[in-house]
C-alpha cells in the first residue's frame, strides 16, 4: 500500500506535460499511456486504479513501465485524464507518464514512377537453362555443398537451382562486356568460402512474416519473433487484403531464401536464421516501437526495418521515448554488450524533396542507413539525400530496369520488390556474413567496416562526391559507396576494436544577431579547442557530428543549413522542402552527419542558415544550437597504416576468387565455416583453393 503522498516539483512538471497533452488529443476511443513507477507492478496497479485506470501490465522490455488504459466507450477522456494528473500530483511513486499518440509509419517500397527521365537498362547476358540431369545426379541433398563445386566452380550459373538465381543480379556478375560496371554486392567469394551467414540471427521489424512459406520455414527462428500488435508470439501476416501485410516477408526473403530447393530465390545470408517481429499491422506508437526494438536484444544480432515516418517532404519525426530507451539499450546491452546492429532503409521521399535528415531514425548514430542506387548505378528518383546516410545496395530505377527477386505471400515469389525498402534487407544480409566470421564485432565495428570496404567506383558517375580529408570518398547520395561483401567480410576476418568512444558538446558562439528572415544568411561559429582535449573528452578521429537544433521559423521548408568542417569538408544537412509549409520550426532536433568521419575535428566549425525561397515576409529567431562531436582519442588499429587506397579498377574486375589467406583466416574463427563434422566441406574448400 501506498500511505504518503505530498506535492513535489517534478510530479507538476509532469502533470502540467500530461495536461497540454490531453488538450489537443483526437478522440481515438483508447486512451493509452505508458507510466513508469517506482515500487513494482502492485503499485503501478493500485496507482492506475486510483487514478481510473486499467493497469495492463508491464510493457516489453522495460523495467518499472507499465501499460494504462481507459476506454468506457464515451470518446474524449477528459475525466480519465484529470484523475491521472491528480495521481501524478500527489505520489512520487510515478517517474514519468506519457500519452500514447498514434503515428503513422510507411513502409518504404513500391514508389510510382512519373514524370522523371527513365533510366537506360543495362545489357544482360541471356540465362542459360541448368542442366537439371546433371545437378539431380550430383545432389543427393538439395543443400549438399559440393554443388557448388561442379566443373567450373566460377560459374555462377551453376552455383544454385533455385527459379529466380538468375534473376538476382545484384547477387552475381551478370555483365556481357568487361566495359560495364561490375555492379553486384561481391557475394560469391564468400559463398566459394563457406560464409553463408550460418549462426547469425536477423529480426525484420515490419507488417509479419510469412514463416511456413517454403524458402523461408527452415531458416525461421521463433525466438526471435513477436507480434507486438497483438502481444502474441506469432508473426503472421493477416491476409485481409491481397498484398497489404507482404512487406515483411519480402524483406525477410531477401536476407534468408534458402539456396538450392528450387524455390523462389537465394537469400544473400541464405543460412542465417531470421525472425519477424509484427508492429505495422496495428495501431503504431511510441510504446509498439519501443518493444519492437528492444525486443530480446541479446538474441537478435541484427534487426532490419524498411520503413518510416511519411516520406511525404514535410514530415519531422524521430524516435520517441521508449524507442530511444530501446536503441540505446540494444547497443550497449545487445549481443552480451557487443551491442545490437539496428539497419534502417533511409527513405523513399525524393519525388517529393524530402530530405532524410527530418527522420530521426535515419539519422541516428545507433542506425546504419542504407540508401538506393540503381541496376545501371544511378541514384533512383525516389533516394532521399541526407550526411547521415552510411552506404548503398541495390533496388530499382526507372521501369527498365530489373527489381529485387525474393518472396511473396500466400507461398509465392516475386521479381518486384523495390524502394530503400529492399536496400535495407541487402545490407543486413551482408553484415550477417560478417558476423559468422567474427562474431567479437561491436556495433561500431561494423560502422567503421562499412566506412573502410564500400566502393565509391561503382557509383562515381553520379555527382556529389567528394574526398574527405581523411581519404574517404563519400557522396550524401550514397554514403560511403556501394557494399563490398567479399571486402568488408575479409576485413572483419582480422578485424582489431575500435577504441573506447568519447562524446564532446559545444554550444555555439555568442549569437548578437537571432534574426531569422528571408534573403539573409546567419553563421553560427563552434570553436572545438579545450572542451574536446580535455582528458576525457579528447577526440583527434572522427565517427559521428551532430548538429543540435532549436529556432522558430515561419516556413520551415524554406530553410537549408550547410555544415563545414575545420578541415574544408563542406555538407548540406537540411535542404528546402517545398511541401513542408509548418511554422514550428525545430526544437532540439538533431541532423547527423558522417561526411567528416576519420577527421580530426578540433578548430571551427561553421553552420550557415538561410532562407532562398521566400516568400519575403519569412521571419524566425534562432533560439540555440550545439556541435556534438562522436569519436575517439586514438585512431582505429586500421588506419595506422595510413589512408584508404581505393581500387580504381574496380568496376572492371570480372571475378574475385576466395585466397589462402582468406580461408586460413576464417578457419581461426572459432571453427565457424568448417567443422569436423562437416569433413566433406573441408575437402571441397581445400579442392578448391
Amino acid at each position: 500500500m501506498i500511505s504518503v503522498y505530498f506535492r513535489c516539483v517534478a510530479c507538476w512538471i509532469v502533470m502540467n506535460e500530461l495536461v497540454n497533452n490531453i488538450a489537443g488529443q483526437p478522440d481515438n476511443h483508447r486512451d493509452e499511456w505508458v507510466v513508469r513507477v517506482q515500487g513494482g507492478p502492485q503499485v503501478a496497479s493500485l496507482l492506475a486504479l486510483q487514478s481510473g485506470y486499467k493497469h495492463l501490465g508491464p510493457v516489453l522490455g522495460f523495467e518499472d513501465t507499465y501499460k494504462w488504459l481507459q476506454d468506457d466507450g464515451n470518446g474524449y477522456q477528459k475525466r480519465g485524464g484529470v484523475r491521472l494528473t491528480k495521481a501524478l500530483n500527489s505520489s512520487t511513486k510515478i517517474i514519468w507518464a506519457d500519452r500514447q499518440r498514434a503515428v503513422e509509419r510507411h513502409k518504404r517500397d513500391y514508389v510510382p514512377l512519373s514524370n522523371f527521365d527513365s533510366e537506360k537498362p543495362l545489357i544482360r547476358e541471356k540465362r542459360l537453362e541448368v542442366d537439371q540431369y546433371r545437378l539431380n545426379s550430383v545432389m543427393e541433398d538439395d543443400k549438399d555443398w559440393r554443388l557448388f563445386g561442379l566443373n567450373d566452380p566460377e560459374d555462377s550459373k551453376l552455383m544454385f537451382n533455385d527459379e529466380l538465381w538468375d534473376q538476382e543480379w545484384y547477387l552475381q556478375d551478370t555483365r556481357s562486356s568487361k566495359a560495364l560496371p561490375k555492379l553486384d554486392l561481391n557475394v560469391l567469394p564468400l559463398y566459394r568460402l563457406g560464409v553463408t551467414g550460418r549462426g547469425v540471427r536477423i529480426a525484420v521489424l515490419d507488417d509479419g512474416l510469412e514463416y511456413t512459406h517454403d524458402d523461408l520455414r527452415n531458416n525461421y527462428d521463433a525466438d526471435i519473433s513477436y507480434d507486438v500488435n497483438e502481444g502474441d508470439d506469432d508473426p503472421l501476416p493477416r491476409y485481409d487484403v491481397t498484398g497489404m501485410n507482404g512487406h515483411g516477408t519480402r524483406c525477410a526473403g531477401e536476407i534468408a531464401m534458402e539456396a538450392n530447393n528450387r524455390k523462389c530465390g537465394v537469400g544473400v545470408a541464405f543460412e542465417a536464421s531470421i525472425g519477424g517481429i509484427k508492429l505495422l499491422d496495428g495501431v503504431v506508437n511510441d510504446r509498439v516501437e519501443g518493444e519492437a526494438l528492444g525486443y530480446k536484444p541479446k538474441l537478435v544480432d541484427i534487426y532490419t526495418a524498411s520503413w518510416g515516418p511519411a516520406d511525404d517532404g514535410k514530415s519531422l519525426e524521430a524516435p520517441g521515448r521508449l524507442a530511444t530507451e530501446a536503441l540505446e539499450r540494444g547497443i550497449k546491452m545487445g549481443r552480451d554488450g557487443k551491442g545490437s546492429i539496428y539497419v534502417w532503409a533511409s527513405g523513399n521521399g525524393g519525388s517529393k524533396s524530402d530530405d532524410c535528415g527530418c527522420d530521426g531514425y535515419v539519422g541516428s548514430i545507433y542506425t546504419i542507413a542504407v540508401g538506393s542506387a540503381s541496376q545501371t548505378g544511378r541514384f533512383p528518383w525516389y533516394g532521399e539525400t541526407c550526411p547521415a546516410t552510411l552506404a548503398t545496395t541495390y533496388s530499382s530505377g526507372a521501369y527498365q530496369d530489373q527489381m529485387i527477386a525474393t518472396t511473396d505471400l500466400r507461398n509465392t515469389c516475386t521479381t518486384g520488390h523495390t524502394g530503400t525498402s529492399a536496400s535495407a534487407p541487402l545490407a543486413a544480409g551482408i553484415l550477417a556474413l560478417a558476423l559468422q566470421v567474427n562474431n567479437d564485432l561491436t556495433w561500431r565495428d561494423v560502422q567503421h567496416l562499412i566506412v573502410w570496404t564500400s566502393e565509391y567506383s561503382p557509383l562515381r558517375k553520379n555527382p556529389g562526391w567528394f574526398l574527405n580529408s581523411a581519404g574517404f570518398w563519400f557522396n550524401s547520395r550514397f554514403g560511403f559507396g556501394l557494399m563490398n561483401a567479399y571486402a568488408l567480410v575479409s576485413a572483419s576476418s582480422n578485424w582489431t576494436t575500435v577504441p573506447n568512444k568519447t562524446i564532446c558538446k559545444i554550444d555555439a558562439n555568442e549569437i548578437i544577431d537571432k534574426k531569422l528572415a528571408y534573403g539573409s544568411s546567419k553563421k553560427l561559429r563552434f570553436e572545438v579547442g579545450d572542451e574536446c582535449r580535455s582528458k576525457g573528452n579528447e577526440i583527434t578521429f572522427l565517427e559521428h557530428a551532430e548538429i543540435e537544433v532549436s529556432l522558430e521559423y515561419s516556413l520551415r521548408g524554406a530553410l537549408q543549413m550547410h555544415l563545414t568542417a575545420p578541415s574544408g569538408t563542406k555538407v548540406q544537412i537540411l535542404k528546402p522542402r517545398k511541401l513542408d509549409d509548418s511554422a514550428a520550426g525545430f526544437e532540439k532536433w538533431k541532423f547527423m552527419s558522417v561526411a567528416s568521419w576519420g577527421e580530426d575535428p578540433r578548430g571551427r566549425w561553421v553552420l550557415d542558415i538561410s532562407d532562398e525561397i521566400g516568400p519575403e515576409e519569412n521571419n524566425g529567431t534562432i533560439e540555440a544550437f550545439a556541435l556534438i562531436l562522436h569519436g575517439t582519442k586514438e585512431a582505429p588499429e586500421y588506419r595506422k597504416n595510413g589512408p584508404r587506397i581505393y581500387n580504381q579498377d574496380y568496376n572492371r574486375i570480372r571475378k574475385t576468387n576466395g585466397n589462402r589467406s582468406m580461408k586460413y583466416a576464417f578457419e581461426e574463427k572459432l571453427g565457424l565455416l568448417i567443422q569436423e563434422n562437416d569433413a566433406y566441406k573441408k575437402d571441397w574448400l581445400e579442392e578448391l583453393l
